[in-house]
């Protein structure tokens, strides 16, 4: 007998054997039935808990399919910098908060967007040292792959105008005198800095996490493809430290951080959410092996997923590695991070140990050398369900489209990100290239398989704004008419598929989640109209009556909050 029954609501399957039903059935994690009222209503017992819909619109829960949610849960705890409309109003912002630190300690934030200030200029150390000397500051562009720093970071970090740039990665220079600007790209750049400022607390990390999950709990988002474990110059410094001291050639992996608390937190009843880990490309192949053994691939609410390694920069910090120069800024042509000949080998040692590989690439030379590289592993270890995948996949030479679906790979998009790039990218790269830009109609029809997330903080972690994005192409308030780029546009019911059954798919999880049907999660989103069905100004701005996960309640509108758990 099931444990949970909803009624009279408006069903979207997701399944096009039967794409709309009435009502359905759980028992435990598991949907047991769906149909008419009539037939589901009969299966109850005096113990079963009865939702009567009154007929809101229910549908497979939203699984995102690239996030970083301890950044998004740490971007709480510090300055909020996001959507700051100009330089100044980002130096108040950190202004009004110098009271809450000691003299000394560092202050740091994200969310930065140089795009959407008058001056479109990066800021500099000038602009922070104008707030304070007494602080050591570091503040990273929305994107994450450039930093600002003020002049008390540069002199704790050692960074002067002779520093040589490290690989992957650049000190940018005043032009006039030659001093180091404060600027930092790229993580090989910005690690100088980050690795001096004090780590958060445990009990800070978990509550990080905590206010991250409870914002994707009231979007709708019942699972999660998470990149936290992300620091591969951590963990290859812990892994070669313990080696080390422990004189053997082949120690125990260092511990992960985030992996324990999202076990607490369920052993708690307290996840509101399944999390699939990442774990860093670069980390030793042996600690790797460790992680697969101690945490598993088959944990229903928490496994490690994909290997995750970065290959250029963003777009609006002009780090993505281009094959031309940017059509904005003749002197670049981006960042490559990684050296293309180490990188196959590294690959390719990786899938023969039976790793699935994700690349983040932007930019079309980071696409195509992530395509290569997965060409030379299939050559290399042979054909097998691999469901490698390039993250973001958003400029893409037109030549290189095809070569996802022949080499069955898969490209991990974010709609959403279109909302602020489309005011931009055009002069980046200019009109011929950006018809390879966020393609996932081209794609799509070119037979690769789709998935969507957010990049969370990167953007909300509403999935509403990349279903928006996906289906209009046009911008948060409307415009330009008909969409930009529209031949790139997707029917709306398949915007849903890529954030559900397409982002299972990506994950191995395809028999399990995406679906409302018989045998899968019955993790669901409630929602008070049909989504499928509303103006975009409307789709955008829809709100979530209830999210459940497991066949449990994780979050109600009604109350306010996320739900108890049992």
């Amino acid at each position: 007998m099931p444990d949970l029954i909803l009624t009279n609501g408006d069903i979207y399957t997701g399944d096009p054997a039967r794409p709309r039903v009435q009502a359905l059935a759980a028992r435990g994690e598991v949907l047991v039935a769906t149909g008419s009222n009539e037939e589901i209503t009969r299966l109850k017992n005096a113990k079963t808990r009865v939702i009567d819909l009154q007929g809101q619109f229910a549908m497979p829960g939203f699984n995102d399919a690239h996030v970083h949610l301890v950044s998004a849960g740490f971007a709480k705890l510090t300055v909020n910098l996001e959507g700051s409309k100009s330089l100044a109003e980002m130096q108040e912002r950190i202004r009004a908060r110098l009271s809450n630190f000691k003299s000394g300690e560092w202050i740091i934030g994200r969310g930065w967007d140089h795009t959407l200030w008058p001056e479109k200029r990066f800021p500099t150390r000038a602009d922070l040292d104008s707030v304070s000397r007494d602080y050591p500051m570091f503040f990273s562009r929305v994107d994450g792959h450039v930093a600002v720093v003020n002049s008390r970071a540069l002199e704790i970090a050692n960074i002067t105008r002779a520093t040589p740039d490290p690989q992957g990665g650049k000190f940018m220079h005043d032009p006039a005198t030659g001093e180091p600007n404060g600027m930092l790209e790229e993580d090989s750049a910005m690690g100088r800095v980050v690795r001096l400022i004090p780590p958060f607390s445990a009990d800070q990390r978990r509550r990080a996490i905590e206010l991250a999950l409870a914002e994707a709990s009231s979007f709708g988002v019942t699972s999660i493809q998470d990149n936290s474990e992300e620091n591969p110059y951590r963990l290859y410094e812990e892994f070669r430290d313990g080696r080390s001291r422990a004189g053997k050639s082949a120690p125990n992996a260092p511990a992960l951080v985030d992996l324990p608390i999202y076990r607490s937190l369920h052993d708690e009843g307290k996840l509101p959410l399944r999390i699939t880990e990442w774990l860093p490309f670069n980390a030793p192949l042996a600690a790797l092996e460790e992680y697969r053994r101690t945490y598993g691939t088959t944990d229903p609410w928490i496994k490690t997923g994909t290997l995750k390694e970065f290959l250029d920069g963003s777009l609006g910090s002009r780090t993505a590695a281009m094959l031309a120069p940017y059509s904005d800024e003749a002197s670049t042509s981006g960042i490559l991070r990684v050296d293309p000949d180490q990188l196959k080998q590294m690959a390719i040692a990786r899938d023969a140990a039976g790793f699935q590989i994700a690349f983040h690439a932007i930019g079309d030379r980071a696409n195509r050398l992530a395509l290569d590289t997965f060409a030379a592993i299939r050559e290399a270890n042979g054909a097998r369900d691999r469901r490698d995948r390039v993250e973001h996949a958003q400029i893409i030479a037109l030549d290189d489209i095809p070569r996802f679906a022949a080499l069955g790979v898969i490209a991990s998009m974010q709609p959403c990100h279109l909302l602020d790039d489309e005011r931009w990218a055009e002069s980046r790269i200019g009109n011929e290239r950006v018809k390879g830009g966020y393609a996932w109609n081209s794609l799509e029809k070119s037979g690769a398989h789709l998935a969507f997330g957010t990049d969370y903080p990167v953007e909300s972690i509403n999935p509403l704004r990349g279903l928006y994005a996906c289906a209009t192409r046009e911008l948060p308030g409307g415009g330009p008419t008909g969409g930009w780029q529209p031949q790139e546009k997707l029917p709306i019911e398949t915007c849903i598929r890529e954030y559900t059954s397409g982002a299972a798919y990506a994950e191995f999880e395809e028999k399990r989640k995406g679906k409302m049907v018989p045998g899968m999660f019955a993790d669901i989103v409630v929602f008070p109209t049909d989504i499928t069905r509303l103006a975009p100004r409307d789709l955008i701005n829809a709100k979530v009556s209830m999210t459940i996960t497991g066949g449990r309640i994780v979050y109600d509108a009604s109350q306010k909050t996320v739900a108890p758990s049992h």
